[in-house]
């Protein structure tokens, strides 16, 4: 019978600062792993989800395609590697202290911590494992002899798909989801929130915090205890904000000066 228990976390302005594939492509990018053009897409995406602080599916599910595109035909090891690189050189400064300190915390009693992400998978898990947690859920991309084709095995790890996964997850951990934990910022993540005992609302988007608070579920806003002001577009004045903002002007100058 289930008894154990785990807390599940949401990534993108959850337990980091904007949007983990945007910075994971800038990082690449720098490599040369791709064009500045073909980033630009990314950006843009990324500047409006900062701003925002909003998840749209159809930018999630072109995103998802572009970035299978770029790594269609590349080793695994290749961009696990890679990825665990950028996070030390990028994405741990752009950690939210507050949820990080909430993962620990449930560590530090006994229970997993899952990071659960449209991410893709090995990326999701390099980050898992820099931060000490238990693992990682997240996109999964066809591979064969070691490389990325370029497709999906199944569909995005998004909105009902992540309720679905943490499902499947606890009935192979013999976990008692009525005794777990889930957060996020998106009201996308409803489903995986409503699917366990004690869901708690992470920088809400306003749509998840009227429904939390209908719901009486708890809300922790990191953004206002770094006193952000409501009126002000709550990232932009971070350092993901600035950063994203940065890189996409310099990869657009870049790429219009080209010839």
């Amino acid at each position: 019978m289930p008894g154990g228990s785990a807390a599940f976390f949401d990534v993108d302005n959850t337990l980091i600062r904007g949007a983990s594939m945007f910075h994971l492509a800038a990082g690449l990018a720098k490599r040369k792993y791709f064009t500045g053009r073909q980033i630009w897409g990314f950006g843009v995406k990324q500047l409006r989800f900062v701003l925002s602080g909003q998840e749209n599916l159809e930018d999630i599910a072109s995103v998802v395609t572009a970035a299978l595109s770029f790594v269609e035909g590349r080793r695994v090891d290749e961009l696990a590697a890679l990825g665990e690189e950028i996070f030390d050189e990028v994405m741990a400064d752009k950690l939210i202290t507050g949820t990080l300190a909430i993962a620990q915390a449930h560590l530090d009693a006994g229970r997993q911590v899952w990071l659960v992400t449209a991410t893709p998978v090995e990326i999701a898990g390099a980050l898992a494992a820099r931060l000490g947690l238990t693992g990682a859920l997240g996109t999964v991309s066809e591979i064969e002899d070691g490389r990325y084709t370029g497709r999906l095995v199944g569909k995005p790890l998004h909105g009902l798909a992540k309720a679905e996964a943490v499902q499947a997850l606890a009935a192979e951990q013999g976990l008692d989801l009525a005794a777990c934990w889930a957060y996020s910022d998106s009201a996308n993540d409803i489903p995986m929130l409503g699917s366990v005992g004690h869901p708690v609302a992470v920088n809400p988007e306003p749509a998840l915090r009227a429904h939390a608070r209908q719901s009486g579920w708890d809300i922790k806003d990191f953004r206002r205890r770094a006193q952000v002001r409501r009126a002000a577009l709550p990232a932009a004045s971070t350092a993901a904000g600035v950063a994203a903002g940065l890189t996409v002007g310099y990869l657009l100058g870049k790429a219009a000066r080209r010839p």
